[in-house]
């Protein structure tokens, strides 16, 4: 009939008859006059959604509670490191030290700490105040969502104080106390703390531990343990006893299942790409190769620095100043692509016997590689198997994409580096939780995100990150931040060209690219390295 709309496939007629009628011409299978457009832009990543947007009004204040050396403020920059990085929330530290160090310096005597001096004690207070009052007016701001306050906070009182200061924001407050009683974890903790903390910086080792000691007993006199009567919290023991008491809500249900995969036990982790592939001598993105003859003596030199240096304990006898080597259980990861697995064959799986911190024996196979589909390479799409050059010319307008916005650009039918890092959630918890080294053999893309999360980096700057061909990457993480060691197994001078280069006008923000660089290298600017091909 003429009064029904044409090009819909049924219609309910709008005369007195009022069924449904099938139209004559169906639409046109593009037509879409009111399209669903993304600020982002098309074929990117939606960032709104990416860590959880369903929570916006939701705000949570993080209470550190315990006594000295029992890894607060390794838990707590942890804690702030997962959620800004994975989660894109607005995160911040207020560390009480910190304040205290600038207001009346770093190198104080332990009687600072003696709770019974009414003149320290009021300089002490004055800092934990400066530190609230500055947590207060962040968690007014719009966008804000998580603050940290990180301090001993060892009495009642002063918990209670704190949240009396704080009523008025309407967050969610946690208390987040750790308790540490095992003297090897704690003698630990304080060397860690003598290495890596401002208050001992060029310090005697052991005039630093002494003092410590004298500051931590000080507050052991005077230390009351979180109770009910504190509200909401999470009592860590050990690393090992988790109480949880009234938390709820989504971002801290985010907090407690994060801080059950954390230790405080020290451990290292090693990040190596595959070897050279035939891709890489070509050219081509993606795909899966396997290795040049250049990739299988990597392979080869892989596999001795696994057992030379990840499968080794090595310790300093006090006595005889000499280096002692002893074997250590290691564990393996690789892709489920060609490359890494070929990468990783020449490394020798021994069953060996070991034993724990807790006593107990294991038997043990050195190196059992487990294969991890979350490692796999950042998936190109259309463009997979393709040159740089060949983009280009096929797909102008996504190559001109890639340049604006690196991170958030996701290939056509692909992947972006933020669709990855979404996977690389559980790799994280997983690395956070294991206290054996792992060797991780990967890909550029992959590594490059992990690299930027164990080092502090903005997630902005993890695609310019240098993550050479032919070199292990070893990764000590600490309290304060993390230590890097780079072993390069194989030369540029017998490694001359990798086939991978892309061509300078294809780097995209160029700014970013800088900051990476000089971040990961330490170098002034970004220069095309045959040993780190930029790709994806």
């Amino acid at each position: 009939p003429p009064h029904l709309s044409k090009g819909c496939s049924s219609i309910l007629c709008s005369k007195n008859c009022r069924t449904l009628r099938q139209a004559t011409e169906p639409m046109s299978t593009d037509y879409n006059p009111t399209p669903h457009v993304i600020p982002e832009g098309e074929n990117a990543t939606p960032l709104g959604v990416v860590g959880g947007d369903c929570t916006t009004s939701e705000k949570l204040i993080i209470v550190m509670c315990g006594l000295p050396a029992t890894g607060k403020t390794h838990i707590a920059n942890r804690i702030v490191r997962y959620l800004s990085f994975f989660l894109d929330i607005d995160t911040r530290i207020f560390n009480v030290g910190d304040y205290r160090r600038r207001l009346h310096g770093a190198r104080l005597p332990a009687d600072f700490f003696d709770h019974s001096n009414n003149e320290y004690m009021a300089k002490r207070e004055q800092a934990c105040d400066a530190a609230l009052s500055d947590l207060k007016e962040f968690m007014k701001k719009d966008g804000v969502r998580v603050g940290v306050l990180d301090s001993t906070n060892s009495a009642h009182k002063r918990r209670a104080h704190i949240r009396e200061v704080l009523a008025d924001l309407k967050c969610k407050i946690v208390i987040l106390e750790s308790v540490c009683d095992k003297k090897e974890l704690i003698e630990q903790n304080i060397k860690s703390i003598h290495m890596n903390t401002p208050d001992y910086k060029d310090a005697d080792q052991d005039a630093a531990i002494k003092d410590f000691n004298r500051r931590r007993e000080m507050y052991i006199d005077v230390y009351q343990p979180v109770s009910n009567d504190d509200g909401s919290h999470i009592k860590i023991i050990n690393n090992e006893t988790f109480v949880v008491h009234n938390v709820r809500g989504y971002l801290p249900q985010k907090v407690v299942h994060f801080v059950m995969n954390l230790h405080l036990v020290p451990r290292e982790f090693y990040l190596t790409r595959h070897g050279q592939s035939e891709y890489n001598l070509s050219g081509k993105i993606g795909g899966d190769s396997g290795l040049t003859e250049a990739g299988l003596e990597y392979a080869r030199r892989l596999a001795d620095f696994a057992k030379d240096v990840v499968a080794k304990k090595v310790e300093i006898d006090e006595k005889t100043g000499k280096e002692i080597r002893t074997d250590r259980p290691a564990r393996l990861w690789t892709s489920t692509l060609k490359r890494t697995k070929e990468t990783a064959q020449f490394i020798k799986r021994e069953p060996k016997t070991f034993k724990w911190d807790n006593g107990d024996e294991l038997d043990w196979v050195q190196f059992e590689g487990r294969v991890r589909r979350n490692l796999d390479e950042l998936y190109a799409g259309v463009c997979d198997g393709l040159t740089y050059a060949e983009i280009k010319e096929k797909y102008p307008e996504e190559f001109a994409r890639r340049q604006e916005d690196k991170l958030t650009y996701r290939y056509p039918r692909g992947e972006s580096y933020m669709d990855v890092t979404l996977r690389l959630e559980t790799i994280v918890l997983d690395i956070e939780r294991t206290r054996e080294p792992i060797l991780i053999v990967a890909h550029q893309g992959i590594h490059r995100l992990l690299y930027a999360y164990f080092m502090g980096m903005p997630r902005e700057e993890a695609p310019f990150v240098s993550i050479p061909l032919n070199t292990v990457i070893a990764l000590r993480p600490h309290a304060y931040g993390c230590v890097e060691e780079r072993h390069v197994l194989l030369s540029k001078e017998e490694m001359l060209k990798d086939g991978q280069d892309e061509p300078v006008t294809s780097m995209p923000m160029q700014e970013l690219a800088d900051k990476a660089k000089i971040r990961s290298e330490g170098k002034e600017s970004y220069s095309l390295d045959p040993m780190n091909p930029p790709s994806f």
